[in-house]
């Protein structure tokens, strides 16, 4: 099983980035999955998740302006991220709840 993390980069504040996340070796449809974030000198925080049912859930601090999606056919999972703010800085990763799996993660900066 391999996840693959990609659509990081340097935005302003209220500013929209699209992460994906592609699994290779099972699907997303037979697992449920979150987003995580890691701040410099931070723990790890849940950003939000989607189930095998696609019930999504949110951290407080994302809830409203970000949203998980799944597209099925390309076995990839979407985390939509708007109204950026300098907090949500970090290094995002993917990882599969049923198997432990994580990709190696995706850099946000937001930043004027």
């Amino acid at each position: 099983v391999q996840l693959v993390e990609s659509g990081g980069g340097l935005v302003q504040p209220g500013g929209s980035l699209r992460l994906s996340c592609v699994a290779s070796g099972t699907r997303f449809r037979d697992n449920a999955m979150s987003w995580y974030r890691q701040a410099p000198g931070q723990e790890r925080e849940w950003v939000g998740g989607i189930s095998r049912g696609d019930v999504t859930d949110y951290a407080e601090s994302t809830r409203g302006r970000f949203t998980i999606s799944l597209d099925d056919a390309k076995n990839t999972v979407y985390l939509q991220m708007n109204n950026l703010k300098p907090e949500d800085t970090g290094i995002y990763y993917c990882k599969m709840i049923t198997t432990g799996h994580r990709g190696q993660g995706t850099q946000v900066t937001v930043s004027s």
